[in-house]
């Protein structure tokens, strides 16, 4: 799967980094997004876990951050523009994590 992290708008820098089965982007250290084959998995709020996850069959809680993050099928389900707000999000809650 392809997720063009590059084109989202209102995030700085980060690091990348390339596992076996899965692609990590980092801000300090943290990761804040995991692009699998299929899923993207992002850090998010409780209680916006509880609400997308009761919302969307296609978003189950993250196996990479556990009960504080999402991970999403690209079914088309979210759109895309969502998903970067996600990301967006998901880079802030990892940079205040200082």
């Amino acid at each position: 799967m392809v997720y063009d992290v590059s084109k989202v708008s209102g995030i700085g820098e980060f690091e990348y980094k390339k596992e076996e089965e899965r692609e990590l982007y980092l801000v300090d250290g943290r990761a804040f997004l995991v692009v699998n084959k299929n899923t993207v998995e992002v850090r998010s709020d409780e209680k916006l876990c509880k609400f997308l996850r009761e919302k969307y069959e296609s978003v189950m809680e993250s196996r990479y951050f556990g009960r504080g993050g999402i991970e999403i099928v690209m079914s088309g389900q979210l759109q895309e523009n969502e998903v970067d707000d996600l990301v967006r999000l998901s880079y802030n809650l990892s940079k205040s994590q200082e």
